[in-house]
């Protein structure tokens, strides 16, 4: 018994030690605590460090930049700026970009932040751009170095031009106007004040001190062109911000950036960079919103020196092409630099404009023309014009051209004898010689005073009341000729005779009808030309006789026509008699190339009544005559047959003639249309070969721009 009990003490003991739910209960409560301790301290120094933190910038905020940050905040000023968009894209008919968009650095000035120190800080970056050859905008018409000379004389400070009711007024130019604000003259028109009294004055006026016996020196005459060009928009001369310099590279970034000149700042901007030399008439030049045309421009959002189309497509296909404006509100300090900007509207990129021109084909064109001409004795000028069978120019050549990629447009608009800028295929007017034979004898058939059957015999001389005209063969003879032979042979009997029984009227009727004296609808600046009768001799004083109409008919007198409207009557000749729209436009491709936003139909604008078998007889005589000696030898090796027309237009005694060529091709089933114009050109049948150049390019290259897009290849 005690055995067990003392047993059972002792177990007792044991497990009591082992198992204290008390003492386990302390344990965990004393651990707790160490640990929330722990963490406590953990906590409140975590929030002492932010605490610190706080109180450290709030007293660098406070106190250390506490005055600085008082004055941006008073000085702060906030804006909404209009942000021009970016331009889009032009390219040819198979899609390659023949105009683009690379961005640029400018330099623009803000003389607000500059003070007093204007001319000092102006005088400054001159100096920089001096020494690392940078130019710089001056539009001042005096000399860069002395002697201090006029740079023109003409339309000095004034100008006289005919107003909208067409009496003739004088108007100040933007030197006149600003010499009468600022009374550098004492009246605009005087022609007395030499160069240096007119620097004089300026130079008063801009702050700038020259003694009475000092010269004035070349530093001080170019800090006067920047302040000039700055006075005229502060006395709103012109309308247009003023770029102190474009196109900047980076080192002299960094140098005006290491200089911190005050209130010159870099601007980027997208300036159009051309992947083609060639095709400058068509597709044009852009630049800055002038003073006339600001109010159009204002009305449609634009702002103010926003980047537009001055000709060609870029002015044609203004409203693709620029994209809509954005509005960005940004706050400035007392030292203009920007402090925050946000976008109230994102500006909208334009669309991309596809043209109908194949560049390949208008490269070749234009190389074969100013070959042609460069190959005359007495070089001028020509035109080339190349068509599909529904307006649609595929190539569209002037000679002289220029290149866009080195675009000056105050030298290229002084050549005043070659008149490289006027595009001579839709603004040049030319008599169309034989070429325009056609109508006569379209008109002749569908009139009825001629059939199929008719004959005239050709003497060489055809009488007609009391005058006699010849024929160019003469004094030789073509004999019997019927419509088709008179056309092959170029007979101007035949064609006297047909116009002498069907009259002025007719012939005017159907040249209308194939659109020549008639704007062709071609979207970029044409002429509208004129053709021959009473109405156009009134209109220049001259008197017409009944007997011009037999000169009328071999494409004299005073028809006068543009290459594109020629171009489009043999295309409205060669597809039946369907007169169409001239156009450029192919289609119009959102931003991103995603999608198609426009796509032009050919506009038919009417339909010439010809019978088949006319028509026939007519194109035949075409055909025959590139069968001829003369043209077969040019036109042999090609893939296709032609039909070809030349001409030899008279423009004057002792002047050599305009030559005119015409051509279609193929034969069976015309594809193409060209028209060639070369001023002092002879004869039409020199630009044979010309034309037969142009013609294996095209079907050289058709299959090949055709072929469908292999698979995996990105195409826009």
């Amino acid at each position: 018994g005690w055995g067990g009990s003392a047993a059972g003490i002792m177990g007792g003991s044991t497990m009591s030690k082992l198992h204290d739910p008390r003492r386990e209960k302390e344990a965990r409560t004393e651990e707790e605590s160490r640990k929330l301790q722990v963490r406590t301290g953990v906590l409140v120094g975590i929030f002492g460090a932010i605490l610190l933190a706080f109180v450290v910038v709030l007293y660098q905020t406070q106190i250390v930049h506490g005055e600085d940050y008082l004055a941006s905040a008073n000085y702060s000023v906030q804006e909404v700026e209009t942000v021009d968009s970016v331009r889009g894209e032009i390219l040819d008919r198979y899609g390659r970009v023949l105009v683009t968009n690379s961005v640029q650095y400018n330099v623009t000035l803000d003389t607000t932040l500059m003070g007093e120190e204007r001319n000092e800080i102006l005088s400054s970056l001159l100096a920089l751009c001096r020494e690392q050859g940078v130019e710089w905008t001056d539009s001042l018409p005096v000399s860069d170095s002395a002697p201090w000379s006029y740079t023109r004389t003409e339309s000095l400070f004034s100008y006289e031009s005919e107003d909208e009711d067409g009496n003739t007024a004088v108007y100040p130019t933007n030197l006149g106007r600003l010499a009468e604000n600022r009374g550098w003259v004492e009246e605009a028109e005087s022609a007395d004040v030499t160069a240096e009294e007119l620097l004089r004055a300026m130079a008063g006026t801009f702050g700038l001190e020259i003694g009475e016996d000092a010269a004035v020196s070349q530093e001080d005459r170019q800090l006067m062109g920047v302040l000039y060009e700055l006075y005229l928009r502060a006395y709103d001369v012109v309308s247009s911000e003023y770029v102190f310099a474009r196109d900047v590279d980076i080192a002299f970034i960094s140098t005006v950036k290491e200089r911190s000149l005050t209130g010159v700042e870099i601007e980027t901007d997208t300036s159009r960079t051309y992947n083609t030399s060639s095709a400058a008439h068509v597709l044009g030049y852009t630049g800055s919103i002038t003073t006339a045309l600001w109010p159009t421009y204002q009305e449609l959002g634009y702002p103010m020196d926003a980047v537009v189309g001055r000709d060609g497509a870029e002015l044609a296909f203004e409203e693709y092409l620029h994209g809509t404006s954005g509005r960005r509100r940004i706050e400035t300090d007392d030292n203009g630099k920007i402090v925050t900007q946000e976008w109230e509207e994102e500006p909208d990129p334009g669309d991309n404009v596809v043209l109908t021109l194949d560049i390949g084909l208008q490269a070749v064109t234009e190389q074969y023309l100013a070959d042609f001409i460069e190959s005359l004795e007495n070089p001028a000028g020509g035109a080339a014009v190349v068509m599909d069978m529904t307006g649609g120019v595929l190539a569209m050549a002037s000679y002289p051209t220029y290149d866009l990629g080195d675009f000056n447009y105050g030298e290229l608009a002084s050549d005043t004898e070659r008149n490289p800028l006027l595009n001579r295929a839709t603004q040049g007017i030319y008599a169309p010689g034989s070429t325009f034979k056609m109508v006569s004898a379209v008109a002749g058939l569908s009139s009825g005073v001629i059939d199929l059957t008719t004959r005239v015999e050709c003497t060489g001389y055809y009488r007609y009341y009391d005058t006699t005209q010849r024929c160019w063969i003469a004094p030789g003879r073509h004999g019997l000729e019927n419509v088709t032979q008179a056309i092959t042979d170029s007979c101007n009997i035949f064609f006297y005779d047909t116009a002498a029984k069907m009259g002025i009227a007719t012939l005017q009727d159907y040249a209308q009808q194939f659109g020549l004296g008639e704007y062709t609808g071609i979207e970029i600046s044409e002429s509208r030309g004129r053709m021959a009768g009473p109405e156009a001799a009134e209109a220049l004083g001259q008197t017409w006789y009944g007997g011009e109409v037999l000169s009328a008919a071999i494409g004299q007198s005073l028809s006068q026509f543009t290459p594109i409207q020629l171009a489009n009557y043999v295309a409205t000749l060669a597809n039946g008699g369907n007169h169409y729209q001239a156009h450029l436009l192919k289609e119009v491709k959102s931003d991103d190339y995603s999608q198609v936003v426009y796509e032009y139909e050919p506009v038919l604008l009417n339909s010439i009544d010809i019978d088949q078998e006319d028509l026939d007889a007519v194109l035949q005589g075409m055909y025959d005559l590139s069968q001829t000696a003369s043209m077969a030898r040019y036109f042999a090796s090609l893939p296709v047959s032609v039909g070809c027309k030349t001409g030899t237009a008279e423009v004057g005694s002792g002047v050599d003639a305009t030559a005119t060529f015409t051509c279609f091709a193929p034969y069976d089933d015309p594809e193409i249309v060209i028209y060639l114009v070369a001023e002092h050109g002879s004869s039409g049948g020199n630009l044979a070969e010309v034309a037969a150049g142009i013609l294996a390019q095209y079907f050289s290259t058709e299959d090949a721009q055709s072929a469908p897009t292999q698979e995996n290849t990105l195409i826009r």
